[in-house]
């Protein structure tokens, strides 16, 4: 059968944020736009992540009293990169992100709220935020996507209550930290979820989108305004190569082979965080591909096409780590972005040691437990934290609903009487659990974390308890019976990949530009360099870059 053939000025592979913004950036500037898609629906681990952008100086943070420049953001920026990241990229990265978010507001259904007291990961570098600089999307009904809803890839399950309601970022927090108001606020999201009975007699899942799904949903409808196709179940198989220049790329399209011939072609098909074979070969051991969170389907064939072609690699051995646990019966791990940081609960290493500050940003935690002896690590808290937060799949017993859980999630949690049985069950050593449990308790009473300093920050008080006193992140753990749970150095997604220029170009290993080829996202050697600025970290330079590679190809990309 002779093969198929189709032509476009830009291809986009993958249906990320940062994809999106591409493709929709383009067909603003008049360009016919074709978006692949690997999976059976959109949205990728954008879709499934918490949605929130960090862009420094953006045009929300006065209303929250916040001030910034671009000074302060390439200041805090340069001391997390040092010479891994092109300081070009960064600047690139500072100046246009703002440009990029004003854009879409007035140009889509894109819509941001600043989160001001979300504060910057690093609170002890010059430069850093206090807050504002991560923003948070606002909820979108489902209806306005019609039936192209059903095609959106679904919340993560740990950014929903029971599985069913989803809720904002600041939701989360005021939930989470059990600040004034948190019980109306779950009355309130459950009125909304079970209020919709048409929706309720479709399925279960809830039509307020919140999180990454409010942000690909209004990505989406954007797109669908200005008749941009996406095919699904669509995967890139290679890139076409014409005279040194990127001219497409042959896609699997319902069991045919598609030529794709195009000006240009952006690449923002997520990492390689789930082919084991490219974990092993690349980041630090041991790995699995189970203990990362994003999407299944992201397998580096971009990453691997890129290769193919002569493209350059950096960051290779990096992730945007995070802690995680793995839940029989799920494809991809839970993050224990808040769980570690409440009050009343430590994570040990084999030695039955604390090894840091469990308050600190995802990334930080796991380079903590990448150190010789840390992995795997255990969480442990008693019956009080047990009962007054949420851990992984359960709610708090306080709330008196994990009957309703299914049979698998409650059996997760290692438990016992006392401390020391909890050791012995866990292969942990004993004496020394106990004694830094008994350390630990003695900080929370006198409220100073003399080791790690916990809670001293803006950002560890940001998953604190208002209720405790004197120090929001320290509670004893002293009522039986206790509990814990092994943890994993996972991710939310890779971080090394191709390497590219200030305007998402791909380079090769002269560092020259491959003509036609771009590339964003977690494909490409990240531009926050081996750390985790803020939250939004991954999505908000996605999304600046894939902006920035469409503004390129439409001025400089040659006709056919």
């Amino acid at each position: 059968m002779a093969q198929l053939q189709h032509s476009v000025d830009l291809l986009v592979v993958g249906s990320g944020a940062g994809a999106m913004t591409a493709a929709l950036r383009a067909a603003h500037a008049g360009l016919d736009v074709l978006i692949v898609e690997k999976a059976a629906k959109y949205g990728g681990t954008s879709a499934t992540s918490g949605g929130g952008l960090w862009i420094p100086s953006n045009h929300l943070m006065p209303s929250v009293g916040i001030e910034d420049s671009r000074e302060k953001a390439l200041t805090y920026l340069k001391q997390l990169c040092g010479d891994d990241v092109a300081r070009e990229n960064l600047e690139a990265f500072v100046d246009h992100g703002p440009r990029m978010l004003k854009w879409l507001e007035q140009h889509s259904e894109v819509r941001y709220m600043a989160m001001e007291h979300y504060a910057d990961y690093y609170q002890e570098l010059d430069g850093a935020a206090p807050g504002g600089r991560s923003i948070d999307p606002f909820p979108y009904q489902a209806q306005k996507l019609g039936d192209d809803f059903l095609n959106l890839q679904d919340n993560h399950v740990q950014t929903k209550v029971m599985g069913m309601m989803g809720y904002t970022n600041i939701e989360g927090a005021i939930l989470l930290s059990k600040s004034p108001g948190w019980f109306k606020l779950v009355l309130k999201l459950a009125w909304e979820y079970f209020s919709d009975i048409p929706g309720r007699l479709k399925s279960r899942k809830s039509r307020r989108l919140t999180m990454g799904n409010a942000l690909i949903g209004r990505l989406r409808r954007s797109l669908l305004d200005k008749q941009v196709p996406l095919w699904l179940n669509s995967p890139a198989r290679k890139l076409l190569v014409e005279d040194g220049r990127v001219c497409g790329a042959v896609i699997e399209r319902d069991g045919e082979t598609v030529e794709v011939r195009a000006k240009a072609v952006v690449l923002g098909s997520g990492g390689f965080e789930h082919s084991q074979e490219l974990r092993e070969q690349y980041l630090p051991q041991p790995t699995r591909a189970d203990w990362s969170s994003a999407s299944p389907t992201n397998t580096g064939d971009m990453l691997l096409a890129g290769l193919d072609v002569g493209a350059a690699t950096h960051l290779m051995d990096e992730a945007w780590w995070g802690p995680s646990i793995t839940l029989p019966g799920e494809d991809r791990s839970r993050q224990l972005f808040t769980e570690r940081s409440m009050p009343g609960c430590i994570m040990v290493n084999k030695a039955g040691k604390r090894f840091f500050n469990e308050s600190v940003a995802y990334t930080t935690a796991v380079q903590a437990m990448q150190k010789q002896g840390n992995t795997p690590a255990y969480v442990i808290f008693d019956s009080r934290y047990k009962r007054e937060y949420p851990f992984g799949p359960l709610l708090p017993d306080g709330m008196h609903l994990n009957w309703l859980q299914p049979p698998r999630f409650k059996q997760i949690l290692t438990k016992a009487d006392s401390i020391h049985g909890l050791a012995d069950s866990l292969g942990v050593d004993s004496a020394s659990l106990s004694q830094t449990v008994e350390r630990f308790n003695q900080f929370a009473a006198q409220g100073k974390d003399e080791d790690f300093n916990r809670g001293e920050n803006a950002y560890d008080l940001l998953y604190g308890d208002v209720r405790i006193s004197p120090n929001p992140c320290l509670a004893p753990i002293k009522e039986g019976p206790f509990y814990a749970m092994e943890v994993y150095p996972g991710d939310i997604g890779t971080k090394g990949g191709l390497l590219t220029n200030a305007s998402a170009q791909v380079l090769n290993k002269e560092g020259e530009v491959i003509e036609g080829l771009y590339a964003i996202g977690n494909t490409v050697a990240s531009v926050t360099g081996r750390y985790y600025p803020g939250a939004g970290a991954t999505l908000g330079p996605a999304m600046t870059f894939g902006f920035v590679a469409a503004e390129h190809i439409a001025r400089e990309a040659p006709s056919p």
